[in-house]
């Protein structure tokens, strides 16, 4: 992997196929929702969901789905708006080889440049969840569940 041959792309009618493809390795799949889900609650939510696919030159490798200023708790006026990681699929026979960690630094990246100050994420806890990933990368617990999932923030101020 080179930094400079990875990039984002939207996902589009040419590559939505490529991407209902992509899949994690089997102990990760009821960790996080496969891509074609992901991109029918994009659908559904347009003005909060950034779905993208991670290419490394002409090869996809991975899909995240970011999310803009919602409530963890709708029901709850007081839950302070978040933005942050909806979702990160990174193809079973590409991971560990850093394309994670620029799809998140790619999100957070993008909630900078809307003027927010973190990020927030929330993982499945296990032996096979996400969860020493997202700490490597700065995110720390906040100490608050979304349903069965463990929410992560990282501050993204200097």
């Amino acid at each position: 992997m080179t930094s400079s041959s990875l990039r984002l792309e939207k996902v589009t009618p040419d590559n939505v196929e490529a991407a209902c493809r992509l899949a994690v390795r089997p102990d990760q799949e009821g960790l996080v929702a496969p891509v074609a889900r992901s991109l029918a609650e994009a659908y559904a939510q347009p003005e909060i969901a950034w779905p993208r696919l991670i290419f490394d030159g002409a090869q996809l490798v991975g899909f995240v789905m970011g999310f803009f200023l919602v409530r963890f708790d709708p029901e709850n006026p007081r839950d302070r708006l978040r933005s942050g990681i909806w979702r990160l699929n990174i193809a079973a026979d590409q991971q560990g080889r850093g394309y994670g960690r620029f799809a998140v630094e790619s999100v957070c990246e993008e909630i900078r440049g809307r003027g927010q100050s973190r990020a927030t994420v929330t993982w499945v806890p296990g032996e096979h969840g996400p969860e020493r990933f997202y700490r490597r990368l700065g995110f720390v617990r906040t100490g608050e569940l979304s349903g069965d999932q463990v929410v992560g923030e990282l501050s993204l101020t200097d």
